[in-house]
């Protein structure tokens, strides 16, 4: 099964040579999609000298400016699609998604449509350094949304994904709307609304090696506000409702 991995990014020049480095030491066949929204700090000239070096193996977006999580991921997956895909992977750059857990993300893939990387499953965690309101913020927004949309899932504002490409081809993803990170969970409730098998691999979810988050309070009031619009806006294809594996 080959593999693109899709890894949007804005200033993570210290983060992508690494991330590149681990990703292609996995024991599985694979390439990157850079999607690099003019990054200040010169991101996207360093991922276009990776894939001088990789020219096979990593191809690179240039964006013209911050333009959103949305928008990124479905340049991505657009192209994945094109070459080929017969999987396609979602995940950040700064190593909170440890590429290590991918082998068996896909060992999963096997019997569900898509895989999702969870922190609240048997056998996942999140960083063990974390204060306890944090590790509290987190459960509470991943349990706020599976709970309004009726999700039987253990982790819906995870990142970390792996899909079919039958999948995506299955999805009408123009009518994804969120542009921060509750673009996420709009994902993954449309694959679940549409009926996908969806399942759970664990995994631990560090916190960032170096650069600075992206998470903002403005990110959090949207994702908490269009949880509920998510529900309005799918009525028409919610009768399909995933099953979780």
């Amino acid at each position: 099964m080959h593999i693109s991995v899709i890894i949007p990014t804005y200033n993570e020049a210290e983060n992508l040579p690494n991330m590149v480095s681990a990703l292609f030491t996995l024991p599985l066949d694979l390439d990157l999609v850079v999607v690099d929204d003019k990054s200040p700090d010169g991101t996207g000239r360093l991922a276009d000298e990776l894939a001088a070096q990789n020219p096979d193996r990593i191809q690179v977006i240039h964006r013209a400016g911050k333009l959103g999580l949305r928008t990124a991921y479905l340049e991505g997956i657009r192209v994945a699609l094109e070459k080929g895909a017969q999987a396609i992977a979602q995940m950040d750059a700064d190593f909170s998604h440890d590429p290590a857990a991918l082998p068996a993300m896909a060992v999963c893939l096997d019997t569900c449509d898509v895989v999702l990387g969870s922190r609240y499953i048997p056998g996942g965690s999140v960083d063990e350094h974390w204060p306890l309101w944090r590790k509290g913020l987190s459960a509470w927004g991943n349990f706020y949304a599976r709970t309004i949309l009726g999700m039987k899932l253990r982790d819906v504002t995870t990142g970390y994904r792996l899909w079919k490409r039958e999948t995506l081809l299955g999805m009408p993803l123009e009518r994804l709307r969120g542009n921060g990170y509750v673009f996420l969970v709009e994902m993954i409730y449309l694959a679940y609304c549409l009926g996908f098998r969806i399942g759970e691999s664990p995994i631990y979810f560090a916190d960032r090696r170096w650069g600075k988050s992206k998470m903002s309070l403005r990110i959090q009031l949207e994702a908490a506000v269009r949880v509920w619009d998510m529900l309005w806006n799918y009525r028409d294809v919610r009768r399909g409702r995933g099953s979780v594996q």
